[in-house]
């Protein structure tokens, strides 16, 4: 609270202070709003464990590394699980994660190294990583799977997020202490589902928009891909930029000349959409599927998955905090996307918007992981 006096305090800077002190007490005052709410919400998450957020039924599937990758593959599809611990029968312990996103990067080296796809039939998961290691370190590339990190049951919400955040993961086991048992496999999104559901707060300390609090990421700074490239150098820009989705635009000028235009959004790839993967007869047809368009993939899209967390939903920069996580609530989302309408722009960014008539704009993008890393800073 001693940051309302400090400015007054400071001679250096009366004379700007006495010229509009009702505007200095309002930004103050509303840096200690912020500040409460991040404090409130970080309670939270360091009063709660990882076990709060286990369902009290749900299905764990573990591999072990001598089973043939591409079955492995199949069997997380087959599940529908988007990740699968990895265990080592002979160290007697877990080694990594195996995620459907770790597929598709294996077919993707072994594209780009020339190498024989049809082996992914028979060859083991520990007979790939070894090599997909040995053939990056020559390259000094960085490719494989993550060293196994993980919690347990009595690890506070605010730790698990901790672990995601700073090792840049999308997965975190949980195990049961006292025999290692995996009981589940946690996301950003669990934590928030968790959080929207059971925090409460009387104070209203999340009414200032997601753009003034600078959380997600906007305009040139996003990555986008086009209609018209092909999936595999949408996975390029994914893997590069460790993203997780990436937005489909198409560009139209916008007469400021600059990078091309505004970005209409037409839709979104995600890494986690195996779409080309599962309508592939073998791994051949999967490689030979990397020369779709974003726009090809995009028509063969389900329509029947809009309440999966990596769908299109999109918000603007006027939404506040605290109704981002009523959408939270609302549709379990990885990501929200920001958008304006072609009469918000005309109109200086109004929120009353009419014509949804053509695509919108895109302006920046706002995933579970910005939301999380906002209390944590």
């Amino acid at each position: 609270m001693n940051a309302l006096l400090t400015a007054s305090n400071n001679n250096n800077n009366n004379n700007n202070n006495n010229n509009n002190p009702s505007q200095n007490i309002f930004v103050n005052e509303r840096e200690v709003v912020r500040t409460a709410g991040r404090q409130a919400i970080s309670s939270f998450l360091d009063s709660h464990t990882c076990f709060s957020v286990l369902r009290a039924s749900g299905k764990v599937v573990v591999f072990d590394t001598r089973i043939p990758i591409q079955l492995a593959f199949y069997a997380l599809v087959e599940h529908d699980m988007q990740a699968a611990p990895l265990w080592d029968p002979s160290l007697c312990q877990f080694v990594g994660l195996l995620t459907v996103t770790d597929f598709i990067d294996i077919l993707r080296h072994y594209r780009s190294n020339g190498l024989e796809v049809t082996s992914l039939a028979t060859r083991s998961i520990a007979e790939i990583l070894h090599q997909v290691k040995m053939t990056s370190t020559s390259n000094n590339k960085s490719t494989g799977l993550s060293p196994f990190l993980s919690a347990d049951t009595t690890t506070t919400l605010k730790q698990a997020c901790r672990i995601l955040h700073d090792h840049s993961l999308d997965f975190l086991p949980v195990l049961y202490p006292e025999d290692m048992r995996v009981l589940a496999t946690i996301t950003y999104t669990n934590i928030l589902e968790h959080l929207v559901t059971h925090f409460r707060e009387q104070r209203r300390l999340f009414d200032d928009t997601i753009y003034e609090l600078g959380i997600g990421t906007y305009h040139d700074n996003v990555q986008v891909g086009y209609a018209h490239q092909t999936l595999a150098e949408a996975l390029d820009i994914l893997a590069e930029h460790s993203l997780g989705a990436l937005p489909v635009v198409m560009s139209t000028e916008d007469g400021d000349g600059g990078n091309g235009g505004s970005h209409k959004l037409l839709g979104v790839y995600s890494r986690s959409d195996i779409t080309f993967l599962a309508s592939a007869s073998d791994a051949e047809d999967a490689i030979s599927n990397l020369k779709l368009t974003l726009g090809e993939v995009l028509a063969q899209q389900r329509t029947d998955v809009a309440t999966t967390p990596d769908a299109l939903h999109t918000c603007t920069k006027q939404h506040t905090l605290q109704s981002i996580f009523e959408y939270f609530a609302q549709l379990r989302f990885n990501r929200l996307y920001v958008v304006e309408h072609q009469n918000q722009q005309e109109e200086g960014g109004s929120t009353a918007t009419t014509d949804n008539s053509s695509p919108p704009i895109l302006v920046g993008v706002v995933s579970a992981r910005d939301l999380v890393a906002y209390f944590l800073e």
